[in-house]
């Protein structure tokens, strides 16, 4: 009973409502708020507050959350060693654009193989990510980096993907076969957010050349990004994979960087080294090392 009323929490916590949470579980609302003030008299502590329109957990709520993801992940990791990993719940931390761009199809094609297997994506920074793989609350992790090392977690580097200066059609970069980021020094720059690698990355470099980048606009989504270079309103440095629609239609152009200022990079697939692996968690790691 207690797993319930935890899994109630954690769906109170992510969705901010009870309203929404008993949407989500199938729950009447009132049995939502029951579950809860039942925790509460559990722990006997206040895990839930007001906040603006909706709720977040108190600083004893937010204690409690760690802990509630992780019994809840083994709880269902005890289910997939029981049910030999045909049921339960498949969890991926993924950063936007691998969710966007890269794991649909590959998860349709898991979907057909493991129906009964409820698959939740979670977005994130890659430290969110890194860190979710690490307490349990994601069962596996989608960064895009630099070959990423670690003693307490399996990485399996899946593809390298290039990066490129993203201009409109009608840019004077966009007849160069190739540019140096020193030709990007008077460029507005059109990026993600502080936490993206990649953009990490390209303002790393351009200091490194003595160069103060003009960052102009930044987007937590990648459409907004292409809309403001389809505008005009800078120039983007995005992995290839996530323009390649816009490339076909000529929306967009994308250069390559000179003296492989945008190779290095990996699509890099993250486990625990001590997670039990059922046999459908082992043909996810097959299927995102054979691309889908």
């Amino acid at each position: 009973m207690e797993l319930t009323y935890l899994r109630t929490f954690c769906e109170v916590a992510a969705s901010g409502s009870h309203t929404r949470a008993a949407e989500n579980l199938g729950y009447a609302q009132s049995s939502v708020t029951a579950q809860i003030a039942k925790l509460e008299e559990m722990y006997g502590a206040k895990l839930l507050e007001r906040s603006g329109r909706g709720m977040a957990p108190t600083f004893a709520g937010r204690t409690l959350l760690r802990y509630a993801r992780q019994m809840l992940a083994l709880s269902e990791e005890a289910k997939e060693v029981i049910a030999e990993g045909q049921t339960g719940e498949l969890a991926i931390g993924s950063i936007e654009t691998l969710a966007a761009y890269f794991l649909p199809q590959r998860l349709h094609q898991y979907r057909k193989q493991y129906p009964d297997i409820r698959i939740r994506v979670l977005p994130g920074s890659e430290t969110d990510i890194i860190a979710a793989v690490r307490n349990k609350s994601a069962d596996f992790g989608l960064i895009f980096d630099m070959p990423y090392a670690s003693d307490e977690l399996q990485v399996l580097a899946l593809q390298p993907e290039e990066l490129f200066i993203i201009v409109h059609p009608g840019h004077p970069l966009a007849g160069h076969g190739s540019a140096e980021l020193s030709m990007l020094a008077a460029e507005p720059l059109v990026l993600t957010e502080d936490t993206c690698t990649y953009r990490n990355f390209l303002l790393q470099k351009m200091r490194g050349l003595g160069m103060t980048p003009r960052v102009e606009l930044e987007f937590g989504n990648l459409e907004g990004i292409k809309q403001a270079v389809k505008h005009e309103w800078g120039v983007a440095f995005l992995p290839g994979y996530t323009v390649l629609e816009e490339l076909r239609r000529g929306e967009l152009r994308a250069i390559p960087v000179s003296e492989d200022g945008g190779k290095g990079f990996f699509i890099q697939l993250i486990y625990r080294k001590d997670r039990w692996l059922s046999a459908s968690f082992k043909r996810f790691i097959e299927m995102m090392q054979a691309g889908g």
